[in-house]
């Protein structure tokens, strides 16, 4: 098999997308991302090399036409919460357009197709329409004739994420925290683990038709990932965990605030741990290694340098 150097990411502004496309510089393939809003990918900016277009995925030709001639599609969309627009709900961000990277691969002969989903995602038994609907997704996938690869991560954590960036922010905002289901586990997995793992797959037909598990060396609960966010700031606050009846009150309460921070779909999904049976992360990066070094420089600008650096590593 000859080797698959024309990568097309799908929502590759974000978090994860960023972390990737440097991986994927860094191993000499041609990245190009797609977005609807190219305001979003000023991160990306600093990668070199990189083809962002501006396309919408909802449209079927206009994404085929943006797919054309190239070797992978990697479909990295996901929402943990709703939104007003297209795109804004479960069904349109991860079925939809999962129908439709589908149809364009299919209408564009594109066959190598990666999926991120979500650990614990189940189209009939997810306790969330957000692990139901990325269940769904899957399931669509797998009816197109493609080699697709799935990666059901546990909460990914890095510099710039949305955990223990999140909590920090909170806690320096907060003289104290009420915490809906503190109990709920975790097994937080490093974004540069995640990206290795997208990037070693995408030569590689024996992940062709399977889905991998991927989960960090440490289970937390979410009340322990507060309390070591707050160690590693130096810094005392009172966490309150809140019993079921308040943490749903809370949930309905903070929909109403603009941005969505905690739903009532998330309280669902906080019902089952996000911990993995197996585990498919070769040699996984402890939360103790890299946290301490992004924490205390919660800023966009050591976020953007470490892209740079990756992106002209030849080691990643």
């Amino acid at each position: 098999m000859s080797s698959l150097q024309k990568i097309c990411l799908i929502g590759g502004s974000g978090f994860l997308g960023t972390e990737l496309a440097s991986h994927l510089i860094a191993k000499g393939k041609s990245v190009r991302v797609l977005s609807r809003d190219l305001r979003k990918t000023k991160s990306l900016r600093v990668v070199p090399s990189i083809d962002v277009q501006q396309v919408d995925p909802y449209n079927t030709d206009s994404l085929a036409q943006a797919i054309q001639g190239y070797d992978v599609v990697i479909n990295l969309v996901g929402i943990l919460n709703t939104s007003v627009g297209r795109g804004g709900t479960f069904e349109e961000a991860h079925v939809d357009l999962a129908t439709n990277v589908r149809d364009a691969c299919n209408a564009s002969g594109i066959t190598r197709v990666i999926q991120i989903s979500s650990l614990k995602a189940d189209a009939e038994n997810g306790p969330s329409e957000y692990l139901r609907s990325k269940g769904r997704a899957v399931d669509i996938l797998k009816e197109g004739n493609l080699d697709l690869t799935i990666f059901c991560p546990s909460v990914i954590f890095g510099n710039g994420d949305g955990l223990f960036t999140r909590f920090a922010n909170l806690l320096h905002a907060m003289p104290f925290l009420p915490l809906a289901c503190a109990d709920a586990k975790f097994a937080p997995v490093y974004v540069g683990d995640v990206a290795r793992s997208i990037t070693d797959s995408i030569d590689n037909p024996e992940t062709y038709g399977e889905s991998y598990n991927l989960c960090g060396p440490d289970v937390m609960s979410l009340r322990e990932v507060v309390e070591y966010t707050a160690e590693v700031l130096e810094i005392k606050r009172s966490i309150i965990s809140l019993p079921n009846a308040l943490a749903k009150i809370q949930a309905f309460v903070m929909e109403l605030v603009p941005g969505k921070p905690f739903s009532r779909d998330n309280y669902q999904s906080l019902q089952i741990d996000s911990v993995c049976d197996s585990c498919d992360t070769a040699m996984p990066t402890s939360v103790k290694k890299i946290v301490p070094t992004y924490l205390g420089k919660m800023n966009r600008q050591s976020r953007l340098q470490h892209y740079r650096e990756l992106a002209r590593r030849d080691d990643v």
